[in-house]
């Protein structure tokens, strides 16, 4: 593969992409937790969230753990998939007044 002047490659690419993820990481936290404590949410994307975080911290697993390296990576992909399914299944509103305010906040402290 040759690498073009003037573009990035994908794995550059992909280092900042997860750089910003860890960055954000705490952030997501609390939008996910604000979600679970709020009414509006309905108890169906709760559900899923919860039994997302239950799998991965279970000794049952899709792919067994002691596989290295791709028995972590499942779990991840789950957990993943879930966390974006439970922002999809929330009400869209709603998503935006924590995020609103989580921003709000941030800006507070800095």
């Amino acid at each position: 593969m040759t690498l073009r002047a003037g573009r990035p490659s994908l794995f550059s690419a992909l280092s900042v992409r997860g750089l910003q993820l860890l960055r954000h990481l705490p952030q997501f936290a609390r939008l996910y937790w604000r979600l679970l404590r709020d009414a509006r949410v309905s108890i169906w994307p709760k559900a899923l969230l919860v039994v997302g975080v239950l799998y991965v911290i279970s000794p049952l697993d899709l792919i067994p753990d002691f596989i290295l390296g791709i028995g972590e990576v499942d779990d991840l992909v789950v957990l993943i998939v879930l966390a974006r399914v439970f922002i999809y299944l929330c009400p869209p509103e709603v998503v935006r007044e924590h995020v609103g305010r989580l921003d709000d906040e941030s800006r507070a402290v800095t």
